[in-house]
């Protein structure tokens, strides 16, 4: 029979998982992708290195769920502004504002979502974001 963690066990590891996520979007940022190796993630979590290791099997996988958890957080933002009442035209209108007013909040945060060189893995969950953008629109 497989080994199941106790659920305790199980919650101290996902909020580990969290903690390092939220100082990761914290880092990305202020500071881009490029500032967002392991050992300033960790080390803006109050952990050690090996912990994020514990969490994440390395940095392409950190990067991803990183990408992950701001374009989630975008992209509701973006699907609650186009989901308001009034014509087509108000709702696209309102969409685009939002998009455009988070982008300009925290420019840091949107170069490196839509255009900051960055692991290859955020490039392919870049192809997924953008298309999350376009069924809002759609």
């Amino acid at each position: 029979m497989p080994y199941r963690r106790p659920p305790a066990v199980q919650a101290r590891l996902d909020a580990r998982r969290d903690r390092v996520l939220e100082a990761a979007v914290r880092l990305l940022s202020r500071e881009g992708y490029a500032g967002c190796s392991v050992a300033a993630i960790a080390a803006e979590a109050g952990i050690s290195t090996g912990s994020v290791y514990q969490s994440f099997s390395g940095k392409s996988e950190l990067a991803a769920a990183l990408f992950r958890t701001l374009v989630a957080r975008e992209v509701a933002a973006v699907t609650a502004a186009a989901d308001r009442p009034g014509t087509a035209a108000e709702r696209v209108a309102g969409a685009v504002e939002t998009f455009a007013s988070r982008a300009l909040q925290a420019p840091r945060r949107a170069f490196a979502l839509l255009a900051e060189p960055a692991d290859p893995a955020v490039d392919t969950e870049r192809l997924v974001f953008r298309r999350a953008f376009r069924d809002v629109f759609a």
